[in-house]
Protein backbone atom coordinates (compact mmCIF):
# COMPACT_ATOMS: atom_id res chain seq x y z
CA UNK A 1 0.00 0.00 0.00
CA UNK A 2 1.24 3.18 -0.70
CA UNK A 3 1.11 6.10 2.04
CA UNK A 4 3.03 8.84 0.12
CA UNK A 5 0.23 11.01 0.36
CA UNK A 6 -1.01 9.76 3.80
CA UNK A 7 0.23 12.13 6.51
CA UNK A 8 3.01 11.24 8.85
CA UNK A 9 1.30 11.84 12.45
CA UNK A 10 -0.95 8.51 11.62
CA UNK A 11 -1.07 5.41 13.67
CA UNK A 12 -1.06 2.27 12.18
CA UNK A 13 -2.86 -0.92 13.54
CA UNK A 14 -1.65 -4.21 11.04
CA UNK A 15 -1.49 -2.32 8.11
CA UNK A 16 -4.76 -0.13 8.48
CA UNK A 17 -3.44 4.06 9.16
CA UNK A 18 -5.68 5.93 11.04
CA UNK A 19 -5.55 9.43 12.05
CA UNK A 20 -7.70 11.55 14.42
CA UNK A 21 -8.84 14.76 12.14
CA UNK A 22 -11.68 15.96 14.51
CA UNK A 23 -10.87 15.16 17.93
CA UNK A 24 -13.34 14.41 20.94
CA UNK A 25 -11.46 17.14 23.21
CA UNK A 26 -12.10 19.72 20.28
CA UNK A 27 -15.81 19.01 19.91
CA UNK A 28 -16.52 18.63 23.63
CA UNK A 29 -17.15 15.00 23.71
CA UNK A 30 -19.66 15.22 20.88
CA UNK A 31 -17.91 13.61 17.97
CA UNK A 32 -14.74 12.80 16.14
CA UNK A 33 -13.92 11.87 12.73
CA UNK A 34 -11.22 9.56 12.00
CA UNK A 35 -9.03 9.40 8.42
CA UNK A 36 -8.61 5.91 7.63
CA UNK A 37 -6.49 4.08 4.73
CA UNK A 38 -7.33 0.67 4.75
CA UNK A 39 -5.55 -2.44 2.39
CA UNK A 40 -7.69 -4.49 0.06
CA UNK A 41 -9.15 -7.69 2.04
CA UNK A 42 -9.17 -5.88 5.62
CA UNK A 43 -11.95 -5.35 7.76
CA UNK A 44 -12.99 -6.39 11.05
CA UNK A 45 -14.69 -9.42 12.88
CA UNK A 46 -18.79 -8.51 12.77
CA UNK A 47 -19.46 -5.78 15.71
CA UNK A 48 -21.43 -3.57 17.08
CA UNK A 49 -21.00 -0.29 18.95
CA UNK A 50 -23.15 -0.15 21.86
CA UNK A 51 -22.65 4.16 22.15
CA UNK A 52 -21.68 5.45 18.80
CA UNK A 53 -23.39 6.03 15.67
CA UNK A 54 -21.17 5.67 12.79
CA UNK A 55 -20.73 7.43 9.28
CA UNK A 56 -18.31 6.00 6.54
CA UNK A 57 -17.47 8.63 3.72
CA UNK A 58 -15.63 6.96 1.03
CA UNK A 59 -12.91 9.00 -0.64
CA UNK A 60 -11.00 6.25 -2.93
CA UNK A 61 -11.53 2.32 -3.50
CA UNK A 62 -14.12 0.22 -2.57
CA UNK A 63 -15.50 -1.48 0.58
CA UNK A 64 -18.28 -4.14 0.93
CA UNK A 65 -20.28 -3.43 4.18
CA UNK A 66 -22.73 -6.28 6.14
CA UNK A 67 -25.35 -4.33 8.01
CA UNK A 68 -27.56 -5.90 10.21
CA UNK A 69 -27.61 -9.02 7.11
CA UNK A 70 -27.67 -6.83 4.25
CA UNK A 71 -24.51 -6.32 1.93
CA UNK A 72 -23.90 -2.96 0.46
CA UNK A 73 -21.01 -1.92 -1.73
CA UNK A 74 -19.64 1.90 -1.90
CA UNK A 75 -17.27 3.69 -3.93
CA UNK A 76 -15.58 7.51 -3.88
CA UNK A 77 -18.54 9.91 -2.71
CA UNK A 78 -20.52 7.51 -1.23
CA UNK A 79 -21.49 7.13 2.36
CA UNK A 80 -22.98 4.07 5.07
CA UNK A 81 -24.60 5.09 8.01
CA UNK A 82 -24.56 2.65 10.63
CA UNK A 83 -27.34 3.23 13.76
CA UNK A 84 -25.21 2.66 17.31
CA UNK A 85 -26.16 -1.09 18.65
CA UNK A 86 -26.26 -2.44 14.63
CA UNK A 87 -24.91 -5.32 13.58
CA UNK A 88 -22.41 -4.70 11.23
CA UNK A 89 -19.06 -5.50 9.70
CA UNK A 90 -17.07 -4.42 6.27
CA UNK A 91 -13.96 -5.54 4.13
CA UNK A 92 -11.91 -3.71 1.46
CA UNK A 93 -12.15 -4.97 -2.20
CA UNK A 94 -11.33 -4.07 -4.84
CA UNK A 95 -7.48 -3.76 -6.85
CA UNK A 96 -6.62 -0.53 -4.23
CA UNK A 97 -6.67 0.36 -1.02
CA UNK A 98 -9.84 2.37 0.30
CA UNK A 99 -9.63 5.45 2.12
CA UNK A 100 -12.88 6.86 4.46
CA UNK A 101 -13.90 9.34 6.86
CA UNK A 102 -15.38 7.51 9.80
CA UNK A 103 -17.72 10.01 12.07
CA UNK A 104 -18.22 8.70 15.02
CA UNK A 105 -20.99 10.64 17.53
CA UNK A 106 -20.19 10.70 19.95
CA UNK A 107 -17.04 10.53 20.30
CA UNK A 108 -14.27 8.63 22.03
CA UNK A 109 -13.88 5.58 19.99
CA UNK A 110 -10.58 6.39 18.08
CA UNK A 111 -9.26 5.80 21.50
CA UNK A 112 -9.93 1.89 20.65
CA UNK A 113 -7.70 2.75 17.51
CA UNK A 114 -4.84 3.74 19.36
CA UNK A 115 -4.75 1.17 21.87
CA UNK A 116 -4.67 -1.51 19.48
CA UNK A 117 -1.84 0.51 17.55
CA UNK A 118 -0.06 0.72 20.92
CA UNK A 119 -0.37 -2.36 21.70
CA UNK A 120 0.26 -4.17 18.80
CA UNK A 121 -2.77 -6.32 18.81
CA UNK A 122 -3.31 -9.41 16.13
CA UNK A 123 -7.35 -10.32 16.34
CA UNK A 124 -5.77 -13.79 15.28
CA UNK A 125 -3.57 -14.02 18.72
CA UNK A 126 -4.41 -11.36 21.34
CA UNK A 127 -8.16 -11.19 21.38
CA UNK A 128 -8.03 -11.81 25.27
CA UNK A 129 -6.59 -8.26 25.32
CA UNK A 130 -8.80 -7.10 22.45
CA UNK A 131 -11.63 -7.96 24.01
CA UNK A 132 -10.98 -6.35 27.13
CA UNK A 133 -10.10 -3.19 25.01
CA UNK A 134 -13.70 -3.73 23.48
CA UNK A 135 -15.54 -3.95 26.64
CA UNK A 136 -13.99 -0.93 28.22
CA UNK A 137 -14.96 1.13 24.83
CA UNK A 138 -18.41 -0.36 24.26
CA UNK A 139 -17.78 -2.62 21.56
CA UNK A 140 -18.95 -6.17 21.35
CA UNK A 141 -17.95 -8.82 18.59
CA UNK A 142 -20.76 -10.85 17.76
CA UNK A 143 -19.28 -12.92 14.25
CA UNK A 144 -16.52 -13.45 11.75
CA UNK A 145 -14.75 -11.06 9.14
CA UNK A 146 -16.63 -10.78 5.74
CA UNK A 147 -15.20 -13.26 3.12
CA UNK A 148 -12.80 -12.31 0.55
CA UNK A 149 -14.84 -10.81 -2.36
Amino acid sequence: MNNEDYPGDAIDWNGVRYRTILSTEATGGKMSIVDSLSPVGSGPPRHVHETEDEIFIIVTGQCKFWLEGEELRRGPGETVFIPRGSEHTFQIVGDRPCRHLVILTPGGFEAFFAEMAAGHYSISTDMPAILAAASRHNLRFTGPPLELG
